[in-house]
């Protein structure tokens, strides 16, 4: 009788689960919610779960056996069970979710609609009931500049709650009123009613930079000087200019009546960086940067699915665009919509960015993206308490003796099976040290295990090299010559950890070497890319460190440096070789074969070249250009 593959015990019994759309959740024996998602069919996508635990991708399996139960909620749409998730994950925060870690320290304009007499205010609090919020800015006096110049044309209130009360109490301006700062009913100017409605113009034009107002200010402007009242003539020839100076300050990069949001999104395997540009007529209004912490696996589109969820969950009217940009569809992108649909009253339509402008601004906010996650990631290894968390989160979970102070990283890098070369990089006390990175080639090898084999005993091969006979320190009182101590060479330091690029094959081709070297007591472990298990010599399992933990950051870190010092390398040996070649052909020189490379690009697409081709590029003539064609085709 075939023994069936073991799953949870929890597993529903066939025919439980519904087929209906719906969310679910999984709970842990003391009733914690673990994890929630949402199905169009919760049957098919819960069966997923309870496959053979072998087949599971190891953080779901993880997440599955630590759970103790599940449960499901039907709904009567798609649309519901999207409300219903963004709910959950709000109310109970489940660890295996994506984490949301928003960059609070950029600063806000905000209109507090809430009051009697809404003022305006820069703040950080994204919670004033009734407020209205216009950015983040990237500098605070970037946001007062934008206030000075707007209250020029919409002289709304500016004072303080406090100073608006006495003011009102006593009959007499605040004194921002008196100095002509403050627009409100406190300045004795304007009635409630009639600073309302300046207040509504004010949000109006931020939200889109509406140039009705533009227009209105250029008529009347023209009707008081063809009356002669050039008074006022000029005071709306100086609320013009202020309008084109906050226009100026945003540029147009989409068309005028664009109103969109635009997501640009970088991700590894453990965390994802979104850059969100608020785009309101045409002009870029302000940009949020989020990192998200991934703990389970999920695709672009899913993540795109998370991400939308959660800026629009909480949204409703003007702060929902009629266009959502994004890198990737989500699956469910028609249920999204109807989603925002419901929230902002009017058609709202996802899209990727393919081309034009659009494509271009994507570009921008991608790379902004993948600059904050180098610095995200930067960050945590440099912070002194999170390296030390790292560092003694490694020796627990590699049951070292002592933290790994000094950890070197390897990693193999060819060219379609050729040019291969080997990085060394050297972590000491979680920090990149970077004089003391090693580059080495590979000339003869048969695969990646056999090149990580050589580089790992040439390495090794320093720590047995018995130090050079240092003379005993001199006097330095002494009459003669003084001789100073020789330090031992840093390539010769012994490592406490040696981490190597790739999973249980890598890391038996390394710790075969280290057997073989004689220094089997040096630990060892390697970091498969795609799911960052932490694979140990002689183990038929890997080591599953938590996604947000220091360890695991510092470990994709070294792995991340050795890879890039190897594919520097590699590309600078490529160089040196293309102009070998090149350097071979008689009456070329340097300077011509810059020329050249810079024109075709690459050897391969000088080779492909014609003769005529090539002596098009000024310098080269017809004898040259057969001979450089000659040369190539012969190679």
């Amino acid at each position: 009788m075939a023994r069936t593959a073991p799953t949870v015990a929890y597993k529903p019994k066939p025919g439980e689960i519904p087929t209906n759309p719906g969310v679910y959740r999984f709970r842990d024996a003391d009733g914690r919610v673990l994890y929630v998602g949402k199905a169009k069919n919760l049957r098919a996508r819960l069966s997923n779960y309870f496959a053979p635990l072998h087949t599971l991708h190891e953080r779901t399996r993880r997440m599955v056996t630590t759970a103790a139960s599940v449960e499901w909620t039907v709904v009567s749409s798609d649309v519901d069970s999207l409300q219903l998730e963004y709910m959950w994950i709000k109310e109970f925060d489940p660890p295996f979710n994506v984490r949301y870690r928003d960059d609070k320290s950029y600063p806000f304009m905000a209109i507090t609609l809430g009051d009697e007499a809404p003022r305006v205010i820069v703040t950080r609090n994204r919670r004033i009931p009734g407020a209205k919020y216009f950015g983040p800015y990237p500098k605070v006096w970037a946001v007062h500049d934008t206030i000075d110049l707007m209250i020029k044309v919409f002289p709304i209130r500016t004072c303080s709650d406090s100073s608006y009360k006495k003011a009102m109490a006593s009959g007499r301006p605040c004194f921002p009123g008196q100095i002509g700062r403050c627009g409100g009913p406190c300045s004795m100017k304007v009635t409630i009613e009639e600073h309302r409605a300046i207040v509504e113009d004010f949000v109006a034009f931020m939200a889109g930079g509406d140039q009705r107002f533009r227009k209105e200010l250029t008529a009347r402007m023209k009707e008081a000087s063809a009356a002669m009242d050039y008074e006022a003539a000029a005071l709306y020839r100086d609320r013009l200019q202020a309008i084109d100076a906050v226009l100026n300050k945003s540029a147009l990069v989409l068309a005028p009546d664009t109103d969109a949001d635009l997501f640009g999104i970088a991700e590894d395997e453990l965390a994802a960086t979104v850059q969100h540009f608020v785009i309101r007529g045409g002009r870029v209004r302000g940009v949020r940067a989020t990192t998200i912490e991934k703990e389970l696996d999920i695709t672009g589109g899913d993540l795109v699915d998370q991400v939308l969820q959660r800026t629009y969950g909480n949204a409703a009217g003007a702060d929902i665009p009629r266009q959502v940009l994004v890198p990737a569809m989500p699956d469910d992108a028609d249920d999204l919509e109807e989603w925002l649909r419901e929230r902002r009253g009017k058609s709202v339509t996802i899209q990727v960015a393919q081309r034009g402008r659009k494509a271009e601004l994507m570009k921008t906010a991608t790379l902004n993206a993948q600059q904050a996650l180098m610095l995200h990631k930067t960050r945590r290894t440099s912070d002194y308490v999170a390296r030390t968390q790292a560092l003694t989160d490694l020796q627990e979970a590699l049951d070292l003796a002592e933290a790994p102070l000094r950890i070197e990283c390897f990693d193999v890098s060819h060219l379609g099976g050729t040019n291969v070369v080997a990085s060394m990089v050297v972590f000491e006390d979680g920090l990149p040290r970077k004089d003391q990175y090693r580059s080495f080639g590979v000339p003869e090898t048969t695969d990646d295990t056999d090149s990580l084999y050589q580089v790992l005993r040439r390495r090794l091969a320093y720590l047995d090299r018995p130090d050079d006979d240092v003379p005993p320190p001199a006097d330095a009182t002494a009459d003669g010559e003084v001789v100073t101590e020789r330090r031992r060479a840093r390539f010769a330091y012994r490592p406490q950890l040696l981490v190597v690029d790739g999973g249980k094959p890598q890391v038996e081709a390394a710790a075969r070497a280290l057997r073989d070297a004689g220094h089997e007591e040096i630990a060892l472990c390697g970091i498969a890319k795609r799911l960052e298990e932490v694979w140990l010599p002689g183990e038929e399992y890997p080591v599953i460190l938590p996604r947000t933990s220091e360890s695991l950051y510092l470990l994709q870190r070294l792995r991340d440096e050795a890879h890039r010092f190897a594919i520097g390398h590699q590309r600078r040996r490529r160089r040196r070789d293309i102009q070998s070649v090149l350097s071979e052909v008689p009456g070329l020189g340097d300077a011509r074969i810059k020329a050249l490379l810079r024109h075709f690009g690459s050897v391969a697409a000088l080779k492909e070249a014609t003769p005529d081709q090539i002596e098009a590029l000024p310098g080269v003539g017809p004898k040259l250009a057969a001979s450089i064609h000659a040369h190539l085709s012969a190679r």
